[in-house]
Protein backbone atom coordinates (compact mmCIF):
# COMPACT_ATOMS: atom_id res chain seq x y z
CA UNK A 1 0.00 0.00 0.00
CA UNK A 2 1.38 3.26 -1.26
CA UNK A 3 1.83 5.73 1.86
CA UNK A 4 -0.33 8.48 0.59
CA UNK A 5 -3.34 6.53 0.28
CA UNK A 6 -2.57 4.93 3.91
CA UNK A 7 -2.99 8.57 4.84
CA UNK A 8 -5.87 9.12 3.28
CA UNK A 9 -7.37 5.29 5.04
CA UNK A 10 -6.30 7.53 8.49
CA UNK A 11 -7.50 10.58 7.84
CA UNK A 12 -10.97 9.10 6.93
CA UNK A 13 -11.18 6.78 9.66
CA UNK A 14 -10.40 10.01 12.37
CA UNK A 15 -13.10 11.98 10.70
CA UNK A 16 -15.62 8.46 10.64
CA UNK A 17 -14.92 8.12 14.11
CA UNK A 18 -15.20 11.64 15.39
CA UNK A 19 -18.83 11.57 14.06
CA UNK A 20 -19.45 8.43 15.59
CA UNK A 21 -18.34 10.14 18.90
CA UNK A 22 -20.76 12.95 18.45
CA UNK A 23 -23.72 10.58 17.33
CA UNK A 24 -22.89 8.22 20.61
CA UNK A 25 -22.89 11.53 23.11
CA UNK A 26 -26.20 12.42 21.26
CA UNK A 27 -27.83 8.97 21.37
CA UNK A 28 -26.37 8.81 25.38
CA UNK A 29 -28.36 11.98 26.22
CA UNK A 30 -31.15 12.43 23.59
CA UNK A 31 -33.91 12.44 26.13
CA UNK A 32 -33.28 15.71 27.45
CA UNK A 33 -34.11 17.03 23.66
CA UNK A 34 -37.72 16.75 24.54
CA UNK A 35 -38.28 18.45 27.90
CA UNK A 36 -40.80 20.50 28.47
CA UNK A 37 -40.52 24.14 28.59
CA UNK A 38 -40.93 25.16 32.00
CA UNK A 39 -40.50 29.15 33.23
CA UNK A 40 -39.80 30.49 36.67
CA UNK A 41 -42.57 32.25 38.15
CA UNK A 42 -41.06 35.38 37.75
CA UNK A 43 -39.62 35.91 33.98
CA UNK A 44 -36.21 38.12 34.16
CA UNK A 45 -35.22 40.95 32.24
CA UNK A 46 -33.62 40.52 28.95
CA UNK A 47 -31.89 43.16 26.76
CA UNK A 48 -31.42 42.28 22.65
CA UNK A 49 -28.80 44.56 21.28
CA UNK A 50 -28.82 44.83 17.11
CA UNK A 51 -26.39 45.80 15.63
CA UNK A 52 -26.68 47.72 12.35
CA UNK A 53 -24.61 49.01 9.52
CA UNK A 54 -25.95 49.20 6.25
CA UNK A 55 -28.60 46.55 6.81
CA UNK A 56 -31.79 48.68 5.62
CA UNK A 57 -32.94 45.57 3.56
CA UNK A 58 -33.39 43.45 6.74
CA UNK A 59 -33.60 45.63 9.73
CA UNK A 60 -37.37 45.72 10.11
CA UNK A 61 -37.83 42.59 9.69
CA UNK A 62 -35.74 42.09 12.71
CA UNK A 63 -37.31 44.29 14.71
CA UNK A 64 -40.74 43.26 13.94
CA UNK A 65 -39.72 39.76 15.04
CA UNK A 66 -38.58 40.66 18.10
CA UNK A 67 -41.91 42.66 19.04
CA UNK A 68 -43.76 39.40 18.16
CA UNK A 69 -41.44 37.60 20.74
CA UNK A 70 -43.93 35.89 23.04
CA UNK A 71 -42.29 37.59 26.37
CA UNK A 72 -43.73 40.56 28.71
CA UNK A 73 -42.78 44.02 26.67
CA UNK A 74 -42.16 45.06 30.24
CA UNK A 75 -39.59 42.74 30.47
CA UNK A 76 -37.75 42.53 27.60
CA UNK A 77 -35.67 45.79 26.04
CA UNK A 78 -34.56 45.90 22.64
CA UNK A 79 -31.20 48.35 22.05
CA UNK A 80 -30.73 49.00 18.10
CA UNK A 81 -27.46 50.66 17.54
CA UNK A 82 -26.63 52.13 14.16
CA UNK A 83 -22.74 51.75 13.57
CA UNK A 84 -22.14 54.71 11.02
CA UNK A 85 -24.67 53.35 8.01
CA UNK A 86 -24.26 55.00 4.73
CA UNK A 87 -26.97 53.68 3.37
CA UNK A 88 -31.29 54.31 5.07
CA UNK A 89 -30.47 52.39 7.91
CA UNK A 90 -30.32 55.44 10.28
CA UNK A 91 -33.88 56.03 9.08
CA UNK A 92 -35.37 53.23 9.52
CA UNK A 93 -33.99 52.78 12.86
CA UNK A 94 -35.84 56.28 14.09
CA UNK A 95 -39.19 55.49 13.20
CA UNK A 96 -38.64 52.75 15.58
CA UNK A 97 -37.27 55.92 18.15
CA UNK A 98 -40.88 56.97 19.26
CA UNK A 99 -43.77 54.88 20.10
CA UNK A 100 -41.88 51.96 21.37
CA UNK A 101 -41.15 52.38 24.99
CA UNK A 102 -39.11 49.12 25.50
CA UNK A 103 -36.88 50.20 22.30
CA UNK A 104 -34.02 52.59 22.24
CA UNK A 105 -31.86 53.84 19.11
CA UNK A 106 -28.79 54.90 19.21
CA UNK A 107 -26.20 56.29 16.86
CA UNK A 108 -22.45 56.13 16.04
CA UNK A 109 -19.41 56.17 14.40
CA UNK A 110 -18.77 52.86 12.41
CA UNK A 111 -16.44 50.82 14.56
CA UNK A 112 -16.98 47.59 13.87
CA UNK A 113 -19.79 45.18 15.68
CA UNK A 114 -17.95 44.12 18.30
CA UNK A 115 -17.31 48.15 19.41
CA UNK A 116 -20.94 48.29 18.64
CA UNK A 117 -22.05 45.65 20.84
CA UNK A 118 -19.53 47.33 23.84
CA UNK A 119 -21.20 50.63 23.51
CA UNK A 120 -24.25 49.24 23.88
CA UNK A 121 -23.48 46.86 27.27
CA UNK A 122 -22.71 50.30 28.83
CA UNK A 123 -26.29 50.79 29.07
CA UNK A 124 -27.65 47.36 29.98
CA UNK A 125 -29.14 46.86 33.36
CA UNK A 126 -31.19 43.74 32.95
CA UNK A 127 -30.51 40.03 34.10
CA UNK A 128 -29.62 38.82 30.81
CA UNK A 129 -28.47 40.12 27.78
CA UNK A 130 -28.37 39.24 23.65
CA UNK A 131 -27.56 40.07 20.42
CA UNK A 132 -29.26 39.52 17.38
CA UNK A 133 -27.80 40.36 13.85
CA UNK A 134 -29.61 42.69 11.76
CA UNK A 135 -30.14 40.38 9.04
CA UNK A 136 -31.50 37.73 11.42
CA UNK A 137 -35.56 36.86 12.46
CA UNK A 138 -36.04 34.72 15.57
CA UNK A 139 -39.54 32.84 15.98
CA UNK A 140 -41.60 34.34 18.84
CA UNK A 141 -41.12 31.38 20.97
CA UNK A 142 -37.18 31.62 20.76
CA UNK A 143 -36.55 33.86 23.99
CA UNK A 144 -38.91 31.37 26.35
CA UNK A 145 -37.54 28.53 24.95
CA UNK A 146 -33.94 29.67 25.93
CA UNK A 147 -34.76 31.23 29.37
CA UNK A 148 -36.64 28.01 29.81
CA UNK A 149 -33.04 26.08 29.38
CA UNK A 150 -31.43 28.64 31.49
CA UNK A 151 -34.44 27.70 34.27
CA UNK A 152 -33.37 24.02 33.98
CA UNK A 153 -29.77 24.61 34.14
CA UNK A 154 -28.61 27.40 36.76
CA UNK A 155 -25.42 26.86 36.40
CA UNK A 156 -25.87 27.85 32.55
CA UNK A 157 -24.08 31.03 31.85
CA UNK A 158 -24.97 31.71 28.08
CA UNK A 159 -27.54 29.82 26.00
CA UNK A 160 -27.47 29.20 22.23
CA UNK A 161 -30.09 28.86 19.66
CA UNK A 162 -30.43 26.88 16.80
CA UNK A 163 -30.20 28.56 13.25
CA UNK A 164 -31.87 28.16 9.70
CA UNK A 165 -31.27 29.98 6.16
CA UNK A 166 -34.16 32.35 5.78
CA UNK A 167 -35.80 31.54 2.49
CA UNK A 168 -33.19 29.48 0.72
CA UNK A 169 -34.27 30.91 -2.72
CA UNK A 170 -30.33 30.19 -4.75
CA UNK A 171 -28.32 27.02 -5.24
CA UNK A 172 -25.66 28.54 -2.48
CA UNK A 173 -28.75 29.11 -0.29
CA UNK A 174 -30.06 25.94 -0.64
CA UNK A 175 -26.45 23.98 0.32
CA UNK A 176 -26.13 26.20 3.42
CA UNK A 177 -29.99 25.01 4.02
CA UNK A 178 -28.52 21.66 4.97
CA UNK A 179 -24.90 22.67 6.18
CA UNK A 180 -27.27 24.62 9.13
CA UNK A 181 -28.90 21.96 9.94
CA UNK A 182 -26.06 20.00 10.46
CA UNK A 183 -25.02 22.55 12.74
CA UNK A 184 -27.86 22.38 14.44
CA UNK A 185 -26.99 18.46 15.35
CA UNK A 186 -23.37 19.47 15.90
CA UNK A 187 -24.10 22.14 18.43
CA UNK A 188 -26.63 20.37 20.45
CA UNK A 189 -23.54 17.34 21.01
CA UNK A 190 -21.51 20.13 21.70
CA UNK A 191 -23.83 21.17 24.57
CA UNK A 192 -23.76 17.42 26.04
CA UNK A 193 -20.37 17.29 25.85
CA UNK A 194 -19.91 20.84 27.31
CA UNK A 195 -18.36 21.98 24.44
CA UNK A 196 -19.76 24.49 22.60
CA UNK A 197 -16.80 26.96 21.24
CA UNK A 198 -19.48 29.68 19.40
CA UNK A 199 -21.89 31.42 20.63
CA UNK A 200 -23.31 32.78 17.58
CA UNK A 201 -24.74 36.19 16.80
CA UNK A 202 -28.01 35.87 16.02
CA UNK A 203 -30.10 35.53 19.72
CA UNK A 204 -27.21 33.85 21.49
CA UNK A 205 -28.46 34.59 24.90
CA UNK A 206 -25.61 35.37 28.23
CA UNK A 207 -26.06 36.31 32.02
CA UNK A 208 -25.25 40.32 32.44
CA UNK A 209 -22.19 38.86 34.87
CA UNK A 210 -20.78 36.87 32.24
CA UNK A 211 -19.10 40.64 30.92
CA UNK A 212 -19.34 41.93 34.46
CA UNK A 213 -17.04 39.03 35.06
CA UNK A 214 -14.46 38.22 31.41
CA UNK A 215 -15.09 41.86 30.05
CA UNK A 216 -16.91 42.58 27.12
CA UNK A 217 -15.93 41.82 23.37
CA UNK A 218 -12.89 41.74 21.11
CA UNK A 219 -11.81 42.31 17.75
CA UNK A 220 -10.93 38.72 18.07
CA UNK A 221 -10.16 38.52 13.95
CA UNK A 222 -13.57 39.99 13.33
CA UNK A 223 -15.23 36.80 14.98
CA UNK A 224 -16.25 38.18 18.39
CA UNK A 225 -18.85 35.66 18.87
CA UNK A 226 -16.33 32.48 18.61
CA UNK A 227 -13.74 34.33 20.88
CA UNK A 228 -15.77 35.07 23.31
CA UNK A 229 -17.11 31.63 23.74
CA UNK A 230 -13.80 30.34 23.65
CA UNK A 231 -12.60 33.24 27.27
CA UNK A 232 -15.68 31.31 28.70
CA UNK A 233 -14.95 27.96 28.37
CA UNK A 234 -11.59 29.45 29.74
CA UNK A 235 -12.86 31.09 32.82
CA UNK A 236 -14.67 27.65 33.53
CA UNK A 237 -18.39 29.02 32.57
CA UNK A 238 -20.97 26.65 31.07
CA UNK A 239 -22.63 27.14 27.57
CA UNK A 240 -25.77 25.45 26.90
CA UNK A 241 -27.76 25.17 23.81
CA UNK A 242 -31.98 25.85 23.47
CA UNK A 243 -32.54 23.55 20.36
CA UNK A 244 -36.44 24.61 19.88
CA UNK A 245 -35.09 28.82 19.86
CA UNK A 246 -35.35 29.01 16.21
CA UNK A 247 -33.72 31.82 14.66
CA UNK A 248 -33.37 32.21 10.66
CA UNK A 249 -30.79 34.16 9.24
CA UNK A 250 -30.51 35.54 5.58
CA UNK A 251 -27.18 33.35 3.84
CA UNK A 252 -25.29 34.75 1.01
CA UNK A 253 -27.16 34.25 -2.42
CA UNK A 254 -24.20 33.72 -4.59
CA UNK A 255 -20.75 31.67 -4.27
CA UNK A 256 -18.57 34.66 -4.03
CA UNK A 257 -20.42 35.91 -0.74
CA UNK A 258 -20.37 33.03 0.83
CA UNK A 259 -16.83 32.23 -0.09
CA UNK A 260 -15.90 35.57 1.47
CA UNK A 261 -18.32 35.37 4.63
CA UNK A 262 -16.29 31.61 5.02
CA UNK A 263 -12.94 33.04 4.44
CA UNK A 264 -13.58 35.33 7.79
CA UNK A 265 -15.46 33.13 9.76
CA UNK A 266 -12.87 30.13 8.92
CA UNK A 267 -9.15 32.66 9.37
CA UNK A 268 -11.22 33.75 12.38
CA UNK A 269 -10.99 30.52 13.94
CA UNK A 270 -7.77 29.52 12.70
CA UNK A 271 -6.09 32.78 14.45
CA UNK A 272 -8.52 32.57 17.55
CA UNK A 273 -7.28 28.82 17.82
CA UNK A 274 -3.45 30.29 17.83
CA UNK A 275 -4.56 33.03 20.34
CA UNK A 276 -6.04 30.05 22.85
CA UNK A 277 -3.29 27.10 22.22
CA UNK A 278 -2.95 27.55 26.08
CA UNK A 279 -6.57 25.53 26.35
CA UNK A 280 -5.48 22.36 23.88
CA UNK A 281 -5.09 19.25 26.04
CA UNK A 282 -5.84 21.11 29.55
CA UNK A 283 -6.74 19.46 32.02
CA UNK A 284 -9.49 21.81 32.99
CA UNK A 285 -11.51 22.47 29.87
CA UNK A 286 -12.54 18.46 29.50
CA UNK A 287 -13.83 17.17 26.55
CA UNK A 288 -13.47 20.51 24.65
CA UNK A 289 -9.60 20.54 24.70
CA UNK A 290 -8.92 16.75 24.39
CA UNK A 291 -11.05 16.07 21.72
CA UNK A 292 -13.62 18.64 19.89
CA UNK A 293 -10.67 21.60 19.67
CA UNK A 294 -7.79 18.93 18.55
CA UNK A 295 -10.34 18.07 16.07
CA UNK A 296 -10.87 21.09 14.56
CA UNK A 297 -7.61 21.51 13.40
CA UNK A 298 -7.06 17.69 12.22
CA UNK A 299 -10.17 18.00 10.56
CA UNK A 300 -8.36 21.27 8.73
CA UNK A 301 -4.88 19.75 7.94
CA UNK A 302 -6.59 16.38 6.89
CA UNK A 303 -9.23 18.34 4.49
CA UNK A 304 -5.85 20.41 2.74
CA UNK A 305 -4.02 16.92 2.38
CA UNK A 306 -6.97 15.27 0.28
CA UNK A 307 -7.29 18.63 -1.35
CA UNK A 308 -3.32 18.48 -2.54
CA UNK A 309 -3.62 14.86 -3.41
CA UNK A 310 -6.77 15.44 -5.31
CA UNK A 311 -5.24 18.33 -7.47
CA UNK A 312 -1.70 16.17 -7.33
CA UNK A 313 -3.63 13.20 -8.91
CA UNK A 314 -6.00 14.80 -11.35
CA UNK A 315 -2.81 17.11 -13.00
CA UNK A 316 -1.24 13.35 -13.20
CA UNK A 317 -4.02 11.69 -14.39
CA UNK A 318 -4.97 14.49 -17.42
CA UNK A 319 -0.96 14.09 -18.34
CA UNK A 320 -1.02 10.40 -18.77
CA UNK A 321 -4.50 10.90 -20.58
CA UNK A 322 -2.83 13.52 -23.12
CA UNK A 323 0.04 11.90 -23.73
CA UNK A 324 -1.71 8.51 -24.45
CA UNK A 325 -3.89 10.36 -26.87
CA UNK A 326 -0.93 12.27 -28.36
CA UNK A 327 0.72 8.46 -29.22
CA UNK A 328 -2.70 8.09 -31.24
CA UNK A 329 -2.90 11.35 -32.84
CA UNK A 330 -6.10 11.87 -30.75
CA UNK A 331 -7.99 9.75 -32.98
CA UNK A 332 -10.99 8.91 -30.34
CA UNK A 333 -12.99 5.67 -30.99
CA UNK A 334 -16.65 6.11 -30.30
CA UNK A 335 -17.81 6.60 -27.42
CA UNK A 336 -19.21 3.20 -25.89
CA UNK A 337 -20.26 3.46 -22.18
CA UNK A 338 -20.99 0.54 -20.06
CA UNK A 339 -21.40 -0.19 -16.38
CA UNK A 340 -20.01 -3.39 -14.79
CA UNK A 341 -20.46 -3.85 -10.87
CA UNK A 342 -17.16 -5.97 -11.00
CA UNK A 343 -15.35 -2.42 -11.99
CA UNK A 344 -16.85 -0.82 -8.81
CA UNK A 345 -13.82 0.64 -6.38
CA UNK A 346 -14.25 -1.56 -3.34
CA UNK A 347 -11.33 0.11 -1.35
CA UNK A 348 -11.67 0.47 2.24
CA UNK A 349 -11.49 4.21 1.46
CA UNK A 350 -14.59 3.88 -0.18
CA UNK A 351 -16.37 2.58 2.23
CA UNK A 352 -15.33 5.01 5.04
CA UNK A 353 -15.83 7.40 2.78
CA UNK A 354 -19.61 6.36 2.05
CA UNK A 355 -20.19 5.34 5.91
CA UNK A 356 -19.11 8.70 6.94
CA UNK A 357 -21.23 10.11 4.42
CA UNK A 358 -23.98 8.53 5.96
CA UNK A 359 -23.49 9.66 9.27
CA UNK A 360 -23.68 13.24 7.91
CA UNK A 361 -26.45 12.41 6.40
CA UNK A 362 -28.11 10.92 9.77
CA UNK A 363 -26.65 13.97 11.88
CA UNK A 364 -28.72 16.38 9.28
CA UNK A 365 -32.23 14.16 9.92
CA UNK A 366 -31.56 14.58 13.65
CA UNK A 367 -31.30 18.28 13.27
CA UNK A 368 -34.31 17.91 11.76
CA UNK A 369 -36.02 15.99 13.72
CA UNK A 370 -35.06 17.64 16.98
CA UNK A 371 -36.47 21.18 15.67
CA UNK A 372 -39.41 19.54 14.10
CA UNK A 373 -38.61 20.82 10.50
CA UNK A 374 -41.96 19.57 8.24
CA UNK A 375 -39.99 17.82 5.79
CA UNK A 376 -36.84 15.53 5.93
CA UNK A 377 -35.88 14.42 2.81
CA UNK A 378 -35.12 17.79 0.52
CA UNK A 379 -33.29 18.46 -2.36
CA UNK A 380 -30.85 20.52 -0.48
CA UNK A 381 -29.16 17.24 0.81
CA UNK A 382 -28.22 16.85 -2.65
CA UNK A 383 -26.74 19.78 -3.53
CA UNK A 384 -25.28 19.89 0.24
CA UNK A 385 -23.72 16.26 -1.08
CA UNK A 386 -22.49 16.95 -4.18
CA UNK A 387 -21.13 20.51 -4.23
CA UNK A 388 -20.28 21.53 -0.83
CA UNK A 389 -16.89 18.98 -0.92
CA UNK A 390 -16.30 21.27 -4.08
CA UNK A 391 -16.92 24.70 -2.58
CA UNK A 392 -15.48 24.42 0.76
CA UNK A 393 -11.88 23.93 -0.43
CA UNK A 394 -11.64 27.65 -1.66
CA UNK A 395 -12.52 29.88 1.44
CA UNK A 396 -10.28 26.95 3.50
CA UNK A 397 -6.88 27.46 1.64
CA UNK A 398 -7.64 30.86 1.37
CA UNK A 399 -7.94 31.23 5.25
CA UNK A 400 -4.78 28.82 6.33
CA UNK A 401 -3.03 31.21 3.39
CA UNK A 402 -4.13 34.27 5.45
CA UNK A 403 -3.34 32.74 8.60
CA UNK A 404 0.09 31.77 7.87
CA UNK A 405 1.26 35.20 6.54
CA UNK A 406 -0.76 36.85 9.28
CA UNK A 407 -3.06 38.54 6.74
CA UNK A 408 -6.00 40.22 8.84
CA UNK A 409 -9.63 39.06 6.79
CA UNK A 410 -11.44 42.17 6.46
CA UNK A 411 -15.83 42.05 7.09
CA UNK A 412 -16.80 42.47 3.91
Amino acid sequence: MQVGQFIVYIILFILLYNQVFLLLAFFEKRKTTSRKVTLPDELPTVTIIVPCFNEETTIQRTVESLLALDYPKDKISIYLINDGSVDNTRNVLDSYATGYENIKVFHKENGGKWRALNFALQYVTSEFVGCLDADSFVQPNALKEIISCFHHNPVAMAVTPSMRVWQPNTLVRKIQAAEYDFGIFIRKAFSFLGAIHITPGPFSIFRKKVFDTIGCYRHAHNTEDLEIALRMQKAGMVIDNAHNAIVYTVGPATAYKLYKQRVRWTGGFLKNMIDYRDMFFHKNHGHLSFWILPMTIITACSSLYIIAVFVITTIANLIKTLKELNLVNFDLPSPHFTFDWFFFDTTAATFIGMTLMATILISIFIGRVITNKERLFTVDLVYFIVLYSFIAPFWLVKSVYNTVLFRETKWR
